[in-house]
């Protein structure tokens, strides 16, 4: 594959290129965790201004998604009005090319755009090259919340935005 720009649109979670990479990162949660991801979503909370769905095109190839969504019960960081970050995911074939920090880079300024102060997610042990690039990226420990507070193999991370 050519090194290019990514394109990153916004688009809804039930896009067919969003609900193809959304099914492609499940199956690799199933392989590294026994199961996929079983946070509750509702795709609106994806929804402006709750929220923002994006995909990455390389040339008209989908590969890429990140999104995030309103996160109000956190407030690590001394953080006011905090977004998660869901659905991080560069496919296998255009890996290695740093559309991962591409992607996270368009989150993290869409998020303030939207004036949110701050990024929290939450990844897992099993995925060191996530863990590796959040933290080479600015992100430090928080409290565990929602669906996987208490699972050992959670990893919750976020960073101030302003």
């Amino acid at each position: 594959m050519a090194r290019q720009a990514l394109r990153i649109e916004q688009v809804r979670l039930t896009h067919p290129d969003a609900l193809r990479l959304v099914a492609d990162v499940q199956a690799e949660y199933a392989v590294l965790y026994g199961s996929p991801d079983e946070t509750p979503l509702d795709p609106t909370m994806f929804d402006p201004p709750a929220g923002r769905f994006f995909v990455g095109y390389d040339a008209d190839r989908p590969v890429a998604t990140g999104a995030w969504r309103d996160r109000p019960d956190v407030h690590d960081l001394g953080l006011e009005r905090a977004a998660e970050i869901k659905r991080m995911y560069v496919a296998p074939e255009a890996r290695g090319r740093g559309l991962s920090r591409v992607v996270l880079a368009h989150l993290e300024q869409t998020a303030r755009a939207a004036g949110h102060d701050g990024l929290v997610l939450e990844t897992g042990t099993r995925q060191p090259a996530a863990v590796a690039l959040y933290t080479a990226c600015g992100y430090v420990p928080v409290t565990a919340y929602g669906h996987y507070k208490d699972a050992p193999e959670s990893v919750y991370l976020g960073r101030r935005l302003d």
